[in-house]
């Protein structure tokens, strides 16, 4: 087992230049600003893996940046936790060495010093090599020898955390998880010698802190869990935190990076970069064609790895040293890019983005760079604004919005910026379209001929183009045929992929054979339900009595489109079929829609979900409560009778077949409102 760390500090380890004894763990003692906490008693009645005695976390801020002192004394109570036996820590040498304090086992009133017998191991690797991470981080580890359930174990270091772009400037988080073992801790901010930071506390935090005149105390004994708003907004689930951070403003963060991204951009007299950019104005005569090609060239020439090193993490590169050794992370190929557009006369900036989605709220949070974990470029061409991402995979072009559904950027400007919110709207085109054509003209009891193609956007498209460009034709058929005969397929025949750059999607196509399982309904009848036609009812939007109900509730963006034909089986006249009702509803803000065509030899159905709303108000979540009854879930059942003679009646909507329209395109009809 590995015990749980409920006290986190969100600040990244970087450095400048390493000091010689910094590639070693040293032994020294607490630090004088740093104020430990007094052991709990162990209750006589304790369950579980542990009891945590005590655990400190405290940041101290200095002229130099800040540091981390971090310790604990915990009783192991099950052989599952033994494994916290196993210490490691990870660190910059740029930053300065970790310095250990303590480690000890306490057993029955004796005191075993482990340091006076062992030592840490340093392992010189990267800890994320495999996911292309250079970032220079050492890891220390040292396994606690004769360690035994009842003992105690006590740790305590300190490690510098400082940013050489940030200097004394910096911010940060200290929080309690939501779920706490039982036991005593305590957090801790304090400063000295630098004016006190701004800070932020949720309401959990501000009814316990002890302030003085330069610091900040928290404690907590046995801490209740805490449960955030059910299927409230992410912003809702920042909890039990208190921020720290030195920038007046976000203005203040823009000012300060956009000069490292200008200068690290400027090319020299005889850049091999001027002779690209030229290479590529010469081969394309308008703007948008030469961001589009600048755009590709890092993507395709540039590889992504992250570097962190000799203070990386937020310093970015020069474009000639990017260019250079052919390789850099997400600053170095913003860098890239726009010393390139600048050559080009395409006006661009550097954009501070968040991939984790933990942008929600972000605006009522302390200014904070670590709140970034991205940047890319937005270019302005054509009196329009476009994205331009050097990490995605060449078959990204500059787009009006970006891949990831951000929530708030920080352009970087030299006049300083503030955060910007960016709007969100329902998706114009269906994240994922699923095409399932079964051609049932020989009959019931024959197998069909199958086709089915998926075709997706965003970030799961270019994902499938990643793992899909660099296989054969031969590969991704046999790698089809060994994983997916024998369920609904009984033969595959083909198997097809394409990246659709006009229409931004990856498009997979199987071919093949297969069993229809049709229902025997007696007296010749025959029934199916169509794949991904139903509905799965909605959930009730509903809170404990505890948590506040006027919060709105969230939903996940989302636009989600099936269509299947059936092409009938020759021997059956239209009469003979029909099928479940259709489909248009609201609810929850999520659109529903389901619609049915038969005609010529086929039936033909669309089912499209697409959410409307990401936050829905609690009143109307109550309201729409009250619905649930009456939805519709009913699966996509046809049904075949022999004695059937009427027509079919005509649709109130035309459904085109999936063989009958371009369905990459922009507007396909999988709503009501669309494709029209």
């Amino acid at each position: 087992m590995r015990l749980p760390i409920f006290v986190c500090l969100a600040a990244a380890i970087a450095g400048g230049v390493a000091h010689a004894d910094s590639n070693q763990v040293q032994r020294g003692p607490v630090p004088k600003w740093a104020l430990p906490s007094e052991p709990l008693a162990v209750p006589g009645d304790a369950t579980g893996a542990v009891f945590i005695r005590q655990q400190d976390s405290e940041v101290h801020l200095d002229e130099k940046g800040q540091q981390l002192y971090y310790a604990y004394r915990i009783k192991i109570l099950h052989p599952n936790a033994l494994d916290i036996g196993n210490l490691s820590l990870a660190w910059n040498p740029a930053a300065g060495a970790p310095v250990v304090h303590v480690i000890k086992i306490h057993r029955d009133g004796a005191v075993v010093d482990v340091l006076q017998k062992a030592s840490f191991e340093i392992l010189r690797r990267e800890n994320q090599l495999e996911a292309a991470r250079l970032d220079g981080t050492l890891t220390a580890v040292l396994r606690v020898p004769d360690l035994r359930v009842g003992d105690e174990i006590e740790f305590g270091a300190t490690l510098r955390t400082s940013d050489p772009t940030l200097g004394k400037d910096d911010a940060g988080v200290l929080l309690l998880g939501p779920e706490p073992v039982p036991g005593r801790y305590h957090l801790r901010l304090s400063w000295e010698g630098r004016d006190k930071p701004s800070i932020k506390m949720t309401a959990d935090m501000t009814a316990v802190a002890q302030q003085s005149a330069n610091a900040i105390d928290l404690g907590f004994d046995n801490p209740a869990a805490l449960t955030p708003p059910k299927d409230a907004p992410p912003r809702y689930q920042w909890q039990r935190v208190v921020e720290y951070s030195s920038f007046a403003d976000w203005q203040g963060i823009s000012r300060r990076f956009a000069p490292l991204f200008a200068d690290a951009s400027k090319l020299g007299a005889s850049s091999p970069l001027k002779a690209e950019a030229a290479r590529i104005a010469a081969a394309n005569a308008q703007p948008m064609e030469r961001a589009a090609a600048a755009l590709k060239l890092v993507q395709q020439d540039v590889r992504y790895v992250y570097v962190g090193l000799n203070g990386g993490n937020f310093t970015p590169a020069t474009a000639e040293e990017t260019w250079q050794r052919r390789y850099g992370d997400c600053k170095a190929k913003t860098v890239l890019l726009l010393a390139l557009l600048r050559e080009l006369g395409v006006e661009a900036e550097a954009v501070l983005a968040n991939n984790s989605g933990a942008d929600d709220g972000m605006d009522e949070r302390l200014p904070s760079p670590r709140m970034f974990d991205h940047v890319l470029v937005r270019a302005r061409i054509d009196g329009k604004g476009y994205w331009l991402d050097g990490t995605l995979p060449a078959v990204a072009a500059p787009a009006g919005e970006p891949v990831m559904p951000y929530r708030w950027v920080l352009p970087l400007t030299g006049q300083g910026s503030g955060l910007e919110r960016l709007a969100w709207t329902p998706a114009a085109r269906p994240d994922e379209v699923t095409l399932f054509e079964i051609d049932a003209r020989a009959g019931f009891d024959k197998p069909a001929r199958i086709t089915n193609t998926t075709i997706k956007r965003g970030v799961e498209g270019l994902q499938q183009e990643v793992q899909f460009s660099a296989l054969t034709s031969a590969q991704l058929l046999g790698a089809f045929r060994q994983n997916a005969i024998g369920s609904t397929w009984q033969t595959i025949e083909d198997v097809r992929w394409r990246y659709d750059r006009k229409a931004q999607a990856s498009v997979l196509t199987v071919i093949g054979t297969g069993t229809v399982d049709w229902d025997d309904q007696g007296n010749g009848s025959k029934g199916l339900a169509l794949p991904g036609g139903g509905f799965n009812p909605p959930e009730k939007r509903l809170r404990a009595a505890e948590q506040n109900q006027d919060l709105p509730f969230y939903n996940k963006p989302d636009f989600d489109c099936r269509v299947t034909t059936v092409r009938l089986p020759t021997a059956t006249k239209l009469g003979q079929w029909t099928h479940k009702g259709d489909i248009n509803t609201h609810m929850f803000g999520q659109a529903y829609y389901r619609a049915f065509d038969l005609r010529d030899g086929a039936l033909r159905m669309v089912r499209g979900l697409r959410v409307e709303q990401t936050e829905v108000d609690a009143a109307t979540a109550l309201h729409d409560n009250g619905r649930i009854g009456r939805f519709d879930n009913s699966m996509a059942w046809i049904t075949y009778d022999p004695t059937g003679e009427d027509a079919p009646a005509k649709a109130p909507r035309p459904v085109p077949a999936t063989y009958e329209i371009d369905w990459t395109a922009d507007s396909v009809p999988c709503l009501a409102s669309a494709g029209q």
